[in-house]
């Protein structure tokens, strides 16, 4: 009967302890990206959680060591890892500036991006073998995806390069089918 309540308690902390990583380690995930993005209020709210969740499943662990709370501490911050990662990429925080590099001038690709009211710049250029065109594009991230299917449609032979812009100032951009001069 007493080893019962034993392996009763030690499930409950290994519960307990998977639970907190579970919510603990994808909030400091997002907290780091808010932090790389400047959102800094998000970041110290987030941040402020952390630290909560943190020293209340440190503090389950460390009262009664035990080699299955410790693997379940481990195990929870990988898993908590790859639910952090994922929600980040849901969530979409940012913009993407992508860089199209094609051989010839990209008349059909900037009348489909601007159907589909993306707003880009043309710059023409000299590569190894001659002229080159770049069309670049400022875009939210959850939009990323829907201009690569335009892309790969008119232009399935370009070069993309997709950067992270932390700050920018000026210019047009579209939000939820409206635009809004940044």
């Amino acid at each position: 009967m007493e080893l019962g309540k034993g392996v009763d308690k030690i499930m409950q902390e290994i519960l307990i302890i998977l639970a907190l990583q579970l919510v603990y380690v994808p909030i400091v995930t997002l907290r780091t990206m808010m932090t790389i993005k400047g959102q800094t209020r998000m970041a110290s709210i987030l941040g402020t959680c952390d630290v909560f969740i943190y020293v209340t499943a440190l503090g389950v662990v460390l009262k009664d060591p035990s080699l299955a709370g410790i693997i379940t501490y481990a195990f929870g911050f990988g898993a908590g890892i790859a639910i952090g990662s994922y929600l980040e990429r849901k969530l979409a925080i940012g913009y993407r500036l992508v860089q199209i590099h094609v051989q010839a001038y990209p008349e059909t690709l900037m009348e489909q991006l601007r159907v589909e009211r993306f707003g880009m710049t043309v710059y023409k250029g000299e590569g190894l073998n001659g002229e080159r065109f770049r069309v670049d594009v400022l875009t939210p991230r959850h939009r990323f995806k829907e201009l690569k299917a335009v892309v790969q449609k008119e232009e399935p032979d370009a070069f993309l390069i997709a950067l992270e812009p932390v700050d920018f100032q000026g210019g047009f951009m579209k939000e939820d089918d409206r635009f809004i001069r940044r």
